[in-house]
């Protein structure tokens, strides 16, 4: 009786020890993988939950299929344009098929590592810094074409998304970028200050055409600048003639009546100084021609 004990007893225990061995809890956000002698099942894969397996002759081995954020080292690399530039980024990838990843690659974590570093130099060697800078969904998307190409299908790995992080320049770089957007900012300044000008100008000669119609416009419009220019305490104010004082004078000599007076004194016989010389000098005949009539000099004596 006591042997038929023992004998249950150590029955009992190799069946709770196949039963610990023999039944596996995979996660919600894990799948697995068994392989039975080496070899995968035909149901290899197995879902989230309790999963039975033959104890000593299958092997259980989980998979994540979680998204995973990995960091790319900074890759030193020269753009297209000839400028050495260094560049880092962040890649999102899961799995999507279990068997391949654990089959087809050693340790796919470190395989898309190596992807993600060699894309990331390719991808500066045949692109231009102002698209590192400006242009970086291109890049991105670029890369996960480039990356998920080589993943998915042999790996079973597939590329969400990538994205450059950061872009570092060289000094002498920035400073010759600082030195255009500032050369840039003052070219947008000097234009504005030149349209502004010019719409000033227009606006100017309209007001001015407009106070030329009325002659009391104008004497406002100087009575006004006197007003604002007194108002300065250090300054000297020096008064020029009123508008209206010039009208009357040149009127005025506009209506001079035309007599043979006036006409002799407008008239004036000027005779020219060479010619003056030569007839001052005795003894050389000179013949002078002013106004058609022609001038002799008197004979030598």
């Amino acid at each position: 009786m006591e042997v038929i004990l023992v004998l249950a007893a150590i029955i009992a225990f190799f069946a709770l020890v196949g039963l610990a061995t023999g039944v596996r809890v995979v996660q919600q956000f894990e799948q697995g993988i068994v392989f039975r002698f080496g070899r995968i099942q035909m149901d290899a894969v197995r879902g989230a939950g309790l999963t039975a397996i033959v104890p000593i002759a299958d092997r259980l081995q989980k998979v994540n299929m979680q998204t995973v954020a990995m960091g790319v080292p900074s890759q030193d690399g020269i753009t297209m344009d000839n400028v050495s530039v260094k560049v880092d980024a962040v890649v999102y990838f899961r799995v999507v098929d279990p068997v391949k990843a654990i089959v087809n690659v050693q340790n796919y974590v470190y395989a898309v590592s190596q992807v993600a570093q060699t894309s990331l130099r390719s991808v500066i060697g045949r692109s231009e810094m102002q698209d590192l800078l400006a242009e970086r969904d291109k890049i991105n998307g670029e890369l996960r074409e480039i990356m998920d190409g080589m993943t998915e299908g042999p790996w079973g790995v597939r590329i969400e998304r990538v994205e450059i992080k950061d872009v570092s320049l060289p000094e002498s770089m920035k400073r010759s970028m600082a030195r255009q957007a500032e050369a840039e900012r003052e070219r947008r300044a000097r234009i504005i200050t030149a349209d502004g000008e010019y719409q000033a100008s227009k606006r100017l000669a309209a007001a001015a055409h407009e106070l030329s119609k009325d002659p009391a416009s104008l004497q406002l419009r100087l009575l006004q600048t006197v007003t604002e220019v007194a108002a300065e305490k250090n300054s000297t104010l020096v008064m020029p003639l009123p508008v209206e004082m010039l009208r009357f004078f040149d009127k005025l000599s506009e209506h001079v009546p035309d007599t043979p007076a006036t006409r002799e004194e407008r008239e004036e016989d000027v005779t020219p100084p060479a010619l003056e010389e030569a007839i001052s000098e005795p003894g050389d005949q000179i013949v002078a021609e002013v106004a058609g009539d022609p001038v002799k000099s008197p004979p030598r004596p």
